[in-house]
């Protein structure tokens, strides 16, 4: 896991529990179960109503994708074998490159080549590629929206959690011994709900995003290089061009 994603979770929780004890609180009072069942389960229940089955197994995907250490090396490979096949296709021929394809280590850069090889006019070969890179960022921002979801969901479903807590106070007013927990519960999962969402799912949902963003953007780069070779754009001038692209993705 990345370490400022790992760092800011137990940041953001470790500052709330610190502050609790501080004010005199103990930390097991926070531990309510029926608060915990009652804000995770009806939070998750609204979202996979919400959702699209694929949008979910998307959305754990993703996550753990955008949580993982960044991998700068692979875009590094990615521009060097794009400004290998630009050497070679200005030595030799772009019709050359066919046999080098198939050993290249990304897919989409395989798809792109093999465009250009086949001399596909660069206007379509470009409305092709950026119409595809269009539809899979949004079904993969789909799977961003699951996390968004549950962040709007969360405090909500917390808030009916208090109500449920506060109804149990009231029908027990007559037990004093039963209103310390009514209470705790009520006020325990309105913490849960919001807490939730603003410490882990909305975060979540924005890293995700983020990360899809930056996904589009290393295809981006990729289209832009396939169409630098067919151009027959020096090395030079191909390398300036991919590497804007990288300065936006680490931005």
């Amino acid at each position: 896991m990345e370490l400022t994603t790992l760092f800011g979770i137990i940041l953001g929780i470790g500052g709330i529990l610190l502050g609790n004890v501080i004010e005199g609180g103990h930390i097991a009072s926070l531990g309510q179960g029926a608060a915990a069942v009652i804000v995770f389960c009806g939070t998750f229940g609204a979202v996979i109503v919400a959702s699209k089955r694929d949008d979910l197994t998307l959305a754990w995907k993703l996550a753990k994708e955008a949580v993982a250490k960044p991998k700068l090396e692979e875009t590094e490979k990615i521009i060097q074998e794009i400004l290998d096949c630009n050497r070679f296709a200005r030595k030799e021929s772009i019709v050359g490159l066919e046999p080098r394809i198939s050993k290249l280590s990304n897919n989409f850069l395989q798809s792109v080549l093999r465009g250009v090889v086949d001399g596909i006019d660069a206007k379509v070969l470009r409305d092709v590629f950026e119409t595809q890179i269009h539809h899979e960022e949004e079904k993969m921002l789909g799977g961003a929206k699951v996390w968004t979801d549950a962040g709007g969901f969360a405090p909500t479903i917390g808030i009916i959690g208090a109500v449920l807590g506060l109804i149990h106070v009231m029908g027990n007013l007559s037990d004093t011994s039963k209103l310390g927990a009514g209470i705790a519960v009520a006020f325990v999962a309105t913490i849960y709900g919001v807490g939730s969402a603003n410490l882990i799912l909305l975060p979540f949902g924005s890293k995700v995003k983020k990360y899809v963003h930056h996904r589009t953007l290393i295809k981006e780069m990729i289209l832009e290089g396939g169409l630098s070779i067919q151009m027959g754009l020096s090395p030079t001038l191909t390398e300036m061009k991919l590497r804007s692209f990288v300065d936006k993705v680490k931005a």
